[in-house]
């Protein structure tokens, strides 16, 4: 059972991320194709660098921890597999705190929805009652 190892890990941590999707709402999942482009970067910029590291010899990993399929540059399906799943664990954590802190601004590409159009970014004007504010009161 030694060699599922790798796989467990990966198993545990999505087990213990994806509750937040339906729970909290966060809709990650609902915006795909946002995420594939962020998993897709990270699995090829990464990839690339253990394959580079595999070959020459700086980076093994332990034959009895993983299943024992590689692929190209024998790299092992394991690790393709932790460049997927931590994006994801991480894009969900990073929304469940948003969501949880009722934190919805602007994130990447999103529309700003937390601040309202008429006021901007901060200024140095001053609100009706003197005090520094979002640019003039309406």
């Amino acid at each position: 059972m030694r060699h599922l190892t790798y796989l467990a890990v990966l198993a545990s941590c999505l087990c213990g991320a994806l509750w937040v999707e339906p729970v909290l709402r966060v809709n990650v999942f609902r915006r795909w194709r946002r995420l594939a482009v962020t998993v897709a970067v990270v699995v090829v910029l990464f990839g690339a660098w253990d394959v580079a590291a595999i070959a020459a010899s700086h980076w093994r990993y332990d034959p009895a921890q993983i299943i024992g399929v590689r692929l190209p540059g024998r790299l092992p399906i394991e690790e393709l597999l932790f460049f997927v799943v931590v994006p994801v664990v991480s894009i969900l954590g990073f929304e469940a705190v948003r969501a949880v802190r009722g934190n919805r601004s602007r994130a990447g590409d999103e529309p700003d929805i937390g601040v309202p159009p008429d006021r901007g970014e901060p200024s140095d004007a001053r609100s009706a009652d003197g005090h520094p504010g979002y640019g003039a009161d309406p």
